[in-house]
């Protein structure tokens, strides 16, 4: 029986310790979802966050893992899948009254951006 990997043309690209919150970058991942290469790469830049820049160059990087493992031309490529996984906490302390420490947690993502041809590969069985 043939593994699922095996079957599936597409690469990825993965931003690990990522400093930002889920809400913050899941506005942005929502958006580029199931679109093709070149929108994907054009809708970030005119969006007033910060973290479009990071996914802009994930987006990139994506691109041309496809190029260069399965030699898939980038205009054929769309965006299968972007999703921000849940990872560890930035643990810092905070003073309060009468000595004590107060922690707090700074969140931090991993952002798996996957690609895949638009075209359909007929799969032998």
């Amino acid at each position: 029986m043939k593994n699922k990997k095996e079957s599936e043309i597409g690469a990825r690209a993965l931003g690990k310790n990522i400093r930002v919150s889920a809400i913050k970058i899941q506005r942005i991942l929502d958006r580029i979802q199931g679109c093709s290469y070149g929108k994907a790469l054009v809708l970030p830049e005119f969006m007033p966050y910060k973290m479009c820049y990071l996914i802009s160059q994930l987006i990139l990087s994506a691109a041309a893992n496809a190029n260069t493992n399965f030699g898939l031309n980038k205009s054929d490529l769309f965006i299968s899948e972007a999703r921000a996984e849940k990872s560890t906490y930035l643990r810092r302390f905070r003073p309060r009254a009468q000595g004590r420490g107060y922690p707090i947690k700074k969140p931090i993502r991993k952002v798996i951006i996957k690609s895949e041809p638009k075209f359909v590969a007929k799969i032998e069985r």
